[in-house]
C-alpha cells in the first residue's frame, strides 16, 4: 500500500493492481475524518487503518462506500461507530450478491480439478474472508448529498446504474479531486455488474464535467481526465465490436476471441473482455439492466478466453 497526500488534508491509499480485488481508498482528514471505501478483507483493511493512523488523530467518523462490491466495503465493520454513507441502491444491494463465506470456500480450491475454479481460487489467494460481517450503510441518499468537513466541501453524486446499481462519485471541488470508485478502472480492464453502456458513458462524462486535477480510480494508478476518456474509448470500442459480431451471429466467447484489443491489450485482466462482450449482448437482446448475472459462467468464460489467448 502507498499512502499519498494529493491535496491539503486529502489522501489516497493505493494498492498495486495485481488483479482481482486490488482496490483504492481515500481519506479526507478534516471534520473528524471521512474514508472513501474500505478493502476486501479484514487484514487488508487493518493495514489501511494503520496507514491512515499515521496522519489522523483518531478513527474516521464517516465512511463512504462508492458501491456495493465487497472489495470496496467488506472492511466497514472495523470502523466501529462510524456513520456509513452510500447511495440508496447500493445499500439495498449490499450483501445480496456476494457472500464472504462463499468467497472463502472458493479461495481454498486451488487444487480443484476444474481448471477454471482453480484459476479463480489462485486469484483469491491473497485474501482472507474469514470473520467478515457485511456492515451496511447507516445513511443513504438518492441523487446528491453535501458534507462540510470543517470548511472542506464534499459532494456525493449518484451516477448509477453504471458499474453497479448504486454508484457514486466523491467530489472535492476546492481540492480538485474526484474519487470515482469503479466508475473508473485505470490501466485495468473494467467490468460492470449492473447498468448499461450508456449509463456508464454518462457517469464517465460526469467526471470529466467536474474538471478534476486528480482522479482516484477504483483500481489502478492516479490520473487526470485523460484516464477517464481512455476508459470511455475502451467501452465504446468493445460495444461497437460486440454489436458487429452479434449481428454476424457469433457467440460472446467467439466474439471476444476475435476482438483485437490493440492499445488496451496491456491492461491488467484483459480476459474481462468476455464479460464486457456478454454485457453488450445482453443489451442487444433487450435484457433489463438489472437482470441477474451468472457470475460462475462469466468467470468460466473469462478463463477460457485467457487460456485461448
Amino acid at each position: 500500500m502507498e499512502l499519498r497526500e494529493i491535496a491539503r488534508d486529502v489522501y489516497v491509499c493505493l494498492q498495486e493492481d495485481r488483479g482481482l480485488g486490488c482496490s483504492n481508498s481515500g481519506l479526507v482528514n478534516r471534520g473528524g475524518g471521512l474514508v472513501v471505501d474500505t478493502f476486501w478483507d479484514l487484514p487488508h483493511t487493518r493495514d489501511l487503518i494503520r496507514e491512515y493512523a499515521t496522519v489522523w488523530s483518531g478513527p474516521a467518523r464517516r465512511v463512504v462506500n462508492t458501491h456495493e462490491n465487497g472489495d470496496h466495503c467488506w472492511g466497514n465493520q472495523l470502523f466501529e461507530s462510524a456513520e456509513i454513507i452510500a447511495q440508496r441502491r447500493c445499500a439495498e444491494a449490499m450483501g445480496r450478491s456476494e457472500s464472504p463465506a462463499v468467497m472463502q470456500a472458493l479461495a481454498r480450491q486451488t487444487d480443484s480439478e476444474d481448471p477454471a475454479v482453480a484459476a479463480l481460487a489462485r486469484k483469491l489467494s491473497d485474501w482472507d474472508f474469514d470473520g467478515i460481517e457485511v456492515t451496511p450503510p447507516t445513511t443513504t441518499f438518492e441523487e446528491r448529498l453535501e458534507l462540510d468537513l470543517d470548511g472542506v466541501a464534499v459532494e456525493l453524486l449518484s451516477v448509477g446504474p453504471a458499474h453497479t446499481a448504486g454508484d457514486l462519485l466523491v467530489h472535492l471541488p476546492e481540492a480538485g479531486v474526484v474519487y470515482t470508485g469503479d466508475i473508473l478502472f485505470r490501466l485495468c480492464t473494467p467490468i460492470g455488474w449492473a447498468g448499461t453502456y450508456e449509463g456508464w458513458y454518462r457517469a464517465l462524462d460526469r467526471v470529466v464535467e467536474l474538471g478534476p486535477e486528480v482522479v482516484v480510480p477504483g483500481h489502478g494508478p492516479l490520473c487526470g481526465v485523460e484516464g477517464v476518456l481512455e476508459m470511455k474509448a475502451y467501452l465504446e470500442f468493445v460495444r461497437a465490436e460486440s454489436a458487429r459480431h452479434h449481428a454476424a451471429g457469433l457467440s460472446p466467447l467467439e466474439a471476444a476471441r476475435r476482438i483485437d484489443l490493440g492499445p488496451y491489450a496491456d491492461w491488467t485482466e484483459p480476459e474481462r473482455l468476455y464479460f464486457n462482450v456478454e454485457r453488450a449482448y445482453r443489451e442487444l437482446r433487450g435484457d433489463p439492466w438489472d437482470a441477474p448475472i451468472d457470475a460462475a459462467a462469466m468467470f468460466r468464460g473469462m478463463h477460457e478466453l485467457a487460456s485461448a489467448r
